[in-house]
């Protein structure tokens, strides 16, 4: 059995993102999952995701490492309580800090790899590192630092 995207677990009214958000039919949808300690996505760059022809577009990289490291965040608290992901209180974050260093050009036209690992987990904190990978090279790597939506944010 197919194990369910943390994306697909956040509540309805917390899914219109444009990275990440199921609900939102104009964006990314990106789908993460844990695969042992590491939490991993895969992506397909459409070809309006160009910056340079052949070559993706950067913010779309930040955009990946910034939604797969919120979406980790999620995923790390639940699984820090012992709780399936989708259950109340619902667990959801943004970014407070993200860093992104690009290491080579990211290729268009083959499937990007996102792969997460949970830094630290402290109080309303979570800290994700994450690293982008085409066809077997890592491509960009990057730090997110997720806080727990403040209540206020919540829609009403």
């Amino acid at each position: 059995m197919k194990q369910v995207a943390f994306q697909d677990c956040y509540p309805d009214d917390l899914s219109h993102c444009y990275g990440c958000g199921r609900l939102n039919e104009h964006g990314l949808q990106l789908k993460s999952r844990w695969e042992g300690e590491e939490t991993v996505a895969v992506f397909y760059p459409r070809p309006y995701h160009v910056a340079i022809p052949g070559y993706v577009y950067g913010g779309l990289i930040a955009s990946l490492i910034d939604c797969h490291g919120t979406g980790t965040a999620a995923a790390a608290a639940y699984r820090a309580e012992g709780r399936e992901m989708g259950t109340e209180p619902a667990f959801r974050f943004v970014t407070a800090s993200l860093h992104v260093d690009y290491l080579r050009p990211t290729p268009l036209g083959v499937p990007l790899e996102i792969r997460g690992q949970v830094k630290e987990i402290k109080g309303r904190k979570v800290i994700v590192t994450a690293t982008v990978s085409a066809e077997g090279n890592v491509c960009a790597r990057g730090e997110v630092v997720a806080v727990q939506m403040p209540e206020q944010m919540r829609p009403k």
